[in-house]
């Protein structure tokens, strides 16, 4: 193991201080703590943005969930990086910009619910004038979205009382007699939404136009909401009920790490491709309802699925794999002559071990050649005795045995030339 270091540990350390180099050039690794806009407190998009923060979690990201007013902070806050991911309703990016933004995809449907008290004669946003109408509060999507389709079916701001009530309050005050009318926007899950729909008080509006507007508007779309979806044993609601819907995508900040971006799609998989009350399996997540341009990576997931390696390993190992491919160029570049020049190197380590003794017993031979008295072949050949010995205890490997016991017969080939010139010379004196 020593003489292996030897040769090949310099080639090791070039290798490691090689790839010290190049993991500079990788691309760096996600962040380990996220920030997530999601909503008010209890609503759908809060709920929805507490299930990607566990789906980060499970992957030991830490994420935090920031309560808003909903898509219009949302998308603010995402603009000026203060959020990294956000659930933004469709139908805001055109009017307030989208800089900086990029969409994941649709994740659900997020109906526009028209509930007005019973006996009112409402058959159209149209027959709110002069109502007191819950239109959401400032910096919501609801509000937006209301009054884009108030004016636009010809009711302007002095038509109505804008009451700036949303999700359960805005409920709340339409059960209480507070207000005349309540344009709401969220899941069909929320509790107050079927509490709402259950309340003889109260009648949805079935939007006869919801056909024409979703023409109108990309972004929106015809959803029917089945009689008897929301309680079968009650049949409500007791009729289908046409609406008109945006969905709610998940947004994320422009530069985002892709690996969160892919971590994000499969939960978004997870969380709604089974299909909801409103829609069929299979039909979210859908890149084609966001209204923000879709992110490279999600282009990529929604084209390719997940990657190979996210198929086989753990997230943490298939991160490091797909941001270590740059490595292989230059671990190519550095092994293809180490690969080489190993090899001969380790032969020449475990040969000079051997062939270093020649030159001493060289020097041995012709002393000896050259001694004039007993005494001084008598030393010389203390010397080879002592060679002799020492090269009994060198190790090299098996492969390299013939070359050690060369070199010790021919030290004793120089040993008896030694005692051969002395037996000569004391023949000559006798």
């Amino acid at each position: 193991m020593r003489d292996f270091m030897r040769v090949y540990g310099p080639l090791i350390l070039v290798v490691i201080v090689g790839l010290a180099i190049a993991l500079f050039f990788v691309d760096p690794p996600p962040p380990k703590k996220v920030t997530i806009a999601g909503g008010a407190a209890g609503g759908a998009y809060a709920i929805t943005a507490q299930h990607l923060a566990d789906a980060l979690k499970k992957e030991h990201i830490e994420a935090s969930v920031r309560t808003t007013a909903g898509s219009v902070e949302n998308l603010d806050l995402l603009k000026s990086g203060k959020a990294d991911i956000g659930i933004v309703q469709t139908g805001l990016a055109g009017d307030l910009g989208y800089g900086g933004v990029r969409s994941l995809g649709a994740l659900f449907y997020e109906p526009l619910w028209v509930a007005y008290r019973a006996g009112l004669p409402v058959a159209d946003l149209r027959d709110l004038k002069g109502r007191k109408v819950a239109v959401g509060p400032e910096g919501s999507g609801v509000r937006v979205l209301a009054t884009l389709l108030l004016s636009r079916t010809g009711l302007m701001a002095g038509d109505y009382d804008a009451i700036p009530l949303g999700g359960a309050n805005a409920a709340m005050a339409l059960r209480k007699g507070e207000v005349d009318a309540a344009l709401l926007v969220t899941g069909a899950t929320a509790d107050w939404i079927h509490d709402l729909a259950g309340d003889p008080a109260v009648r949805l509006l079935s939007m006869r136009r919801s056909g024409a507007l979703s023409r109108r508007f990309p972004y929106l779309d015809q959803v029917t909401l089945y009689e008897g979806v929301l309680d079968l044993a009650r049949d409500i609601p007791d009729h289908d009920v046409q609406l008109i819907s945006p969905v709610a995508q998940v947004a994320v900040r422009e530069g985002l790490h892709p690996a969160i971006q892919s971590l994000l799609i499969e939960a978004a998989f997870a969380e709604a491709g089974g299909g909801s009350m409103l829609s069929a399996p299979g039909a979210f997540p859908d890149p084609k309802l966001a209204d923000i341009p879709i992110s490279s990576e999600a282009r990529r997931y929604y084209k390719n699925g997940a990657s190979f390696l996210r198929r086989i390993f753990p997230f943490s190992v298939a991160n490091f794999l797909e941001r270590a491919w740059v490595l292989v160029i230059p671990l190519i570049t550095l092994l293809f002559p180490v690969v080489r020049a190993a090899p001969p190197l380790y032969r020449w380590r475990i040969r000079r071990k051997i062939y270093i003794w020649y030159q001493d017993l060289r020097e041995l031979e012709n002393e000896g050649r050259a001694a004039t008295t007993a005494e001084q072949r008598h030393t010389i050949r203390g010397k080879l005795a002592d060679m002799q010995a020492e090269t009994g205890h060198v190790q090299v490997p098996l492969s390299y045995t013939d070359d050690l016991y060369r070199l010790r017969s021919h030290i004793s080939f120089v040993a008896e030339l030694i005692e051969k010139l002395s037996a000569e010379d004391k023949y000559e004196r006798v």
